[in-house]
C-alpha cells in the first residue's frame, strides 16, 4: 500500500481505497484495560469492608456485658431485704395470768402479764414462737380495738368486721381462747356454735373445722409485744410477718408496718365478754 495514500472516509468502505486495517493492536484494548482496572478496584473495596466489619464484630463480642444494677445501693429499692422487723416475743392474752405459768401450775401477778410499753415505743427485734402452753381460759372474750375502744370483733355471715360494741348478739362477739390448732403455744379464736375464726384469702372469717391441716394453720395466731399498754399484736402462723389488723372495719392479715397507723390497728385488748 503506498505510503502516501489517504485515510478512508468515514462513509466509504475501506477496501474501496485500497486502504488495510491495523492489526498490530487488537481493537477495545484501551476498554478492556479500564474495564479490568475497575474490576480489581472494585474488589479490593469489597475484600477491605469486609476485613473492616469483622474486625468491628469481633470487638464488639469482646467488649464485658453490662454490670447488673446493685439495688442494695441507697436510692433503689430492693425486694430481697426487708426493711421493717415485727415485734418480738408474745404477751398474755388471758386477763389476769401471766404468759409464762410457774412450775406447778400457779400464775404469776397481772403486772408480768403486761407490756412494759408505752405507746411511743418501738416493737424488738423478731424472735421464735413462745414455747410455753397458754393457760386454759373458760372465760368468754370479746377483742376491742386499741384506736376504735368502743368498737369490737363482731361475726356478721362468716364475716369478722369491727363494729360497735353492743351490736349484734352475745354469740357474735364472744370468743373462747383455746390452745392454738397448729401451735399449742398460740392461740385459737373458738365460736358459740363450735366454729373457729380463721384466715382465707387473707380476711378472717369464721368456719366449720374441717380437720385439714391447713385449716389448723389458718385459725392459730401467735400474741406478739404491742408498742400499746395492755395490748396485743396477734401474727399468723403459716403467714410469718402478718398480722390481724383492721382496714375499713374488716378484719384481715397485712404485712407488719413500722408505722403508727398500723401498730393501732393492728392492737386489740381482750375484755370480758357482755353477760359473762
Amino acid at each position: 500500500m503506498p505510503d502516501n495514500a489517504s485515510r478512508p472516509t468515514p462513509d466509504r468502505p475501506v477496501w474501496e481505497d485500497g486502504w488495510t486495517p491495523d492489526t498490530s493492536r487488537a481493537p477495545g484494548t484501551r476498554r478492556l484495560w479500564l474495564a479490568g482496572g475497575l474490576a480489581v478496584a472494585t474488589i479490593v473495596a469489597c475484600a477491605t469492608a469486609l476485613a473492616v466489619s469483622g474486625r468491628d464484630s469481633d470487638a464488639l463480642s469482646a467488649a464485658p456485658a453490662p454490670s447488673r444494677v446493685d439495688v442494695s445501693v441507697p436510692g433503689l429499692i430492693s425486694f430481697a431485704t426487708p426493711s421493717q422487723t415485727p415485734p418480738a416475743g408474745q404477751s398474755g392474752m388471758v386477763p389476769g395470768r401471766s404468759a409464762s405459768p410457774a412450775a406447778g401450775g400457779t400464775g404469776a401477778s397481772p403486772s408480768a402479764s403486761t407490756p412494759s410499753t408505752s405507746p411511743s415505743a418501738e416493737p424488738g427485734p423478731s424472735s421464735a414462737h413462745p414455747t410455753h402452753r397458754p393457760p386454759a381460759d373458760s372465760t368468754w372474750r370479746s377483742v376491742r380495738a386499741v384506736n376504735y375502744p368502743d368498737r369490737q370483733w363482731h361475726v356478721t355471715g362468716d364475716a369478722v368486721r369491727l363494729d360497735p360494741v353492743g351490736s349484734g348478739q352475745r354469740t357474735d362477739v364472744a370468743f373462747r381462747l383455746v390452745a392454738g390448732l397448729a401451735d399449742a403455744s398460740c392461740h385459737s379464736f373458738a365460736t358459740a356454735d363450735g366454729r373457729y375464726l380463721r384466715h382465707r384469702d387473707f380476711l378472717l372469717r369464721e368456719d366449720r373445722y374441717d380437720g385439714s391441716a391447713l385449716f389448723r394453720r389458718d385459725a392459730t395466731f401467735c400474741p406478739r409485744s404491742s408498742p400499746h399498754s395492755g395490748a396485743v399484736m396477734l401474727e399468723s402462723v403459716n403467714h410469718p410477718g402478718r398480722f390481724l389488723r383492721h382496714r375499713d372495719f374488716r378484719l384481715r392479715l397485712d404485712p407488719y408496718q413500722r408505722d403508727g397507723l398500723f401498730l393501732a390497728d393492728s392492737a386489740f385488748r381482750l375484755v370480758d365478754a357482755p353477760g359473762a
